[in-house]
């Protein structure tokens, strides 16, 4: 589903947003600060699901992005894919590690290939309601890793291939001009995915 609320709806969910947080181990910590370490604790200590994540970062990105504009799309499966981790969590009791990213909500550029009701547009109205013969490698692996497919991200539309020039970065149609902190926070989040995809092949 695109993203696309009014401002007025911004101040009052701001204030709570970064008020959550839970109790692992005994230590608090709030949801947008937290590792994927500290999620998968709370995961395993019944004290978070990925559902509330999920839905977290929903409200999230409704009062944010307006302000952002990083986020082009959510995932209308996004809670399903949720629903189906914490249930393989319940039904799995430990016995054996699920993965470091399984039940974890993940973005992707908007260049990514994903075989679902997402658009793959390079950030462009030209390709909305394309359809990509098949998620990316990538997708396949965050699939298989139980990873949550959350949306796709905003970036400079076709990568600014067709006007060097003249379209500044971080801008495209759909999402109008991301903000730099958006795009920074993009990188972050793709470095981390990286990361973790690499040690779990060191790993096997």
């Amino acid at each position: 589903m695109a993203v696309n609320l009014p401002s007025s709806s911004l101040l009052l969910p701001l204030i709570f947003l970064f008020l959550i947080f839970i109790t692992v181990n005994g230590q608090h910590f709030t949801i947008p600060e937290s590792t994927i370490e500290e999620i998968q604790q709370a995961f395993a200590e019944n004290k978070l699901t990925s559902t509330q994540l999920v839905d977290f970062y929903i409200n999230q990105i409704k009062t944010i992005n307006p302000l952002l504009h990083g986020i082009i799309e959510v995932n209308p499966d996004a809670r399903d894919q949720a629903k189906n981790a914490d249930e393989e969590r319940r039904e799995n009791r430990g016995r054996r590690s699920l993965g470091d990213l399984h039940g974890i909500p993940v973005l992707l550029k908007d260049t990514i290939g994903t075989k679902d009701k997402l658009n793959t547009s390079a950030g462009s109205y030209a390709l909305v309601g394309s359809v990509v013969a098949r998620d990316a490698s990538v997708v396949e692996k965050l699939r298989k890793a139980g990873a949550v497919i959350m949306g796709k991200a905003s970036l400079s539309e076709w990568y600014k291939f067709r006007s060097l020039s003249h379209v500044p970065n971080g801008w495209c149609a759909r999402s109008g001009q991301g903000v730099v902190s958006s795009l920074i926070s993009c990188l972050q989040i793709f470095f981390l995915v990286y990361l973790v995809l690499h040690l779990n092949c060191l790993r096997g």
